[in-house]
Order: structure tokens, then sequence, then C-alpha cells
């Protein structure tokens, strides 16, 4: 019987992809937004973002902080990829959301699971002029070119069979047919190039619709559906020991530190409402991915936190930022 091992979660954002000393060039962007979304539901411009916050954060928003955060992020990505290794997995599903990489806005499954030979990535369209930083980011993410990376087909359509049993009516693909159209993104490529480094796992991603309204999975939707991932690995006949991960969240555009130790305090033993009951108006764009992190609380409920690191990235004066997380439960 095919058993999960482990549950990993992990944040993806491009600060973990870019040298901090350039930062600021990546975060300049934030200035200009006028859709940064708000825990309560509200989309608010980064002038009026300010005006609530009154610079607050102008003093944790220096080069030197930069710095320092993104040392301690990159020491817990190197964990990840130690423990993971350690632990040696046959198969790792991870749970993330597509970005119109995979699929576009002419179909948008709200879960599906990928069950083709190989993972390719889908290289990202460049910018002219190209910012400094961004060469080595499309890099980290493998989207700098396609790359292909080991999957595991038949247990990936087992388990499309098996949600189906389970009255999940979920969505299957097979195919990257033109990598350069479409293909998998750094929810993805992130992981495989910067925790798995050079170790070759073979990987089945179950892709949740995060981003893109009207069809987006509840709170408790997401929850069930990693219990029923639990329930279907561990119905297969496979000797398969599975290590399950969240790629991606925590909150963002703008930093929401009690809406992620929520979500963190979420994966704790008969914790499970913390996270079942999350509003769906505190899961808009960037803060979407949080439900790749709730469908794993699902699939690893009742397993330990083995470690956790978490740290806010405020990156302007009026908050802009995201919440970042790392962690390994067993």
């Amino acid at each position: 019987m095919a058993e999960i091992i482990m549950g990993v979660g992990t944040s993806h954002t491009p600060l973990l992809a870019i040298e901090p000393r350039k930062w600021n060039e990546y975060i300049a962007r934030d200035y200009t937004r006028d859709n940064l979304n708000l825990s309560d539901g509200r989309w608010v411009s980064y002038d009026q973002l300010n005006q609530m916050r009154n610079g607050r954060y102008a003093d944790i928003t220096d080069v030197e902080t930069f710095v320092r955060k993104s040392d301690i992020c990159q020491r817990a990505l190197d964990r990840l990829g130690d423990d993971i290794a350690d632990a040696d997995p046959d198969v790792i599903v991870i749970v993330t959301d597509d970005e119109t990489e995979l699929f576009d806005r002419m179909n948008t499954p709200a879960v599906s699971i990928y069950y083709g030979d190989d993972i390719i990535t889908h290289p990202r369209k460049r910018p002219e002029p190209m910012p400094s930083y961004m060469a080595r980011m499309l890099q980290i993410y493998g989207m700098d070119e396609p790359h292909t990376f080991p999957a595991m087909a038949g247990f990936a359509r087992e388990l499309i069979e098996r949600f189906i049993d389970h009255d999940i009516d979920i969505g299957a693909a097979a195919q990257v047919q033109d990598p350069y159209k479409s293909g998998f993104g750094h929810g993805v490529g992130f992981v495989e190039t910067r925790i798995f480094r050079d170790k070759k796992i073979p990987v089945i991603p179950l892709l949740l619709n995060t981003y893109y309204p009207p069809n987006a999975p509840r709170a408790a939707r997401c929850h069930d559906i990693g219990r029923v991932l639990r329930k279907c690995i561990e119905a297969s006949k496979e000797k398969l020991r599975v290590a399950v991960m969240a790629s991606g969240g925590l909150s963002h555009f703008i930093v929401d530190e009690e809406l992620d130790r929520r979500v963190l305090e979420g994966f704790k033993q008969g914790k499970a409402d913390l996270l079942r009951t999350l509003p769906a108006q505190a899961l808009n764009s960037g803060s979407s991915e949080i439900r790749n992190w709730i469908a794993v609380a699902g699939a690893v409920e009742g397993k330990e936190n083995r470690w956790l690191e978490y740290q806010p990235l405020y990156r302007t004066p009026a908050g802009t930022g995201i919440g970042v997380a790392f962690g390994i439960c067993s």
C-alpha cells in the first residue's frame, strides 16, 4: 500500500530567486499598483494603503533587512532540500496553482491532476528592456527555457480514477504539446530547481485554480480535496512512499501576519476549522495560494509539525510584500 511519509510546504515568491540587493528593483512596481488585496476583500491602490498605514514599515524595508531575511529564507530552502533528500520519497505530489501557464482562460479547471510522462516547463515571455534580476529568477523558476523533469504517469492516472470514485470530478491533463505555448510554471519549476537541486524525484502536479474566479474552490473544499487525496494514495496497491507538498503563498501582495499565522496554526491537531472556515475574500490574488496549503493540511491531517520557518517579508513602507513559510510535518 502507498503511504504519505511527509508533508512539505514552501513559498515560491520571486524574492526567493532574486539576490536581495536587487529586491528594490523588483519592488519598484509596488508603488504604482492600484489593485492590492486586503484580507477583508477590499482592493486598494498603493497610495491608499500608505495613507492607511502611514509608512509604518519604513524602518524594516532597507537593504540590510532584505539581506538578513533572504539569508533566513535560503537556509530554510536548503533545509527543505536536505530533509526531502534524506526521506527519499518515491514520488511527490505538488499541490500548486496554475497562472495561465498550462491552462488558459478558455478553460480553467477548479482542480486537475497531470498524468503525462514528463513535466515540461513553459518559458516566460521576457520584457524589453529586461530587468537585471530577471535572468536569474527565470532560471531558478525553470522558466528560462523548456526543462523536462520526471513524472509518474501510471500512479497519477490511478489517483484521478480514485478521485472520481470519491465523487470529485477532477480535471485531467496528459501532455504538453508545445512548451513555448503552454507548460508548467514556477509552482513546479521552483521546487524542481531550487529545492530538489540535482535530485530527480518523480512529481505529480495537482493544480488548484486559486487565482481565477468564479470557480476557485472554497477553503473547506480545498481541505476536503486534501483528505480525499490521502484516501486515494493509501488505497493504492503500489508500494510507494509519497510526499505531499504545498507550493505557493502565503499572504500577498499585502502582508497579513494574522492570516498567515492562522493558516499555520490550522496544521495543528484539532485545528482544521481554522482553515476550513477561512473566508473567500481573504483568498484573493496572491493570497489565494493559501488554498494549496489548506489542501495539503487535509492530506497530512494528524501528522506533527517537525519544523517551521515563517518570515513576513515587508518590502515597502506601506507593508506590501509576502508572508513566506517553509516546513515539514511527518
